[in-house]
């Protein structure tokens, strides 16, 4: 099927709620789209230092991870971060990978957001069986 990549829009959801609790304005809270890899073998949101910085996210705890390649790292969890596509939101906490690694969008937010993968068009799309609204699995 090859590599699939997706356009997300990421922001720092402590902000957005900060913005809802009159604490700050809308124009100052950090967003940012990101040309995500796709990976449905990882189950988590991997973003790497880099827009860790750029969202000024707060690291809530450390995780161990496996790579693909088998090795074993530690890794920083941040978050929370509102993940949106097309019509779709959810917010999720992120692993965070060392320097400037590709980030990856994992089987949870797709889960949550309830996308697919097409591997006709090599592109991450809307669930077509629920094209106006995420239904997710109880």
């Amino acid at each position: 099927m090859g590599l699939v990549e997706a356009t997300i829009q990421l922001t720092n959801a402590w902000e957005l709620e900060n913005v809802r609790r009159g604490l700050m304005d809308k124009d100052e809270v950090r967003s940012i789209y990101v040309e995500m890899l796709v990976d449905t073998g990882s189950m988590y949101m991997c973003i790497n230092e880099t827009v860790r910085e750029q969202l000024d996210l707060s690291v809530q705890y450390k995780r161990k991870a496996q790579t693909a390649d088998g090795r074993s790292i530690e890794c920083d969890v941040v978050g929370p971060i509102e993940v949106r596509f097309k019509n779709r939101e959810c917010t999720v906490d992120a692993m965070v990978l060392p320097g400037d690694c590709e980030c990856l969008f994992g089987a949870i937010p797709m889960e949550a957001m309830d996308v697919l993968v097409s591997p006709a068009k090599r592109e991450l799309i809307v669930n077509p069986d629920h094209p106006d609204y995420a239904v997710l699995r109880i």
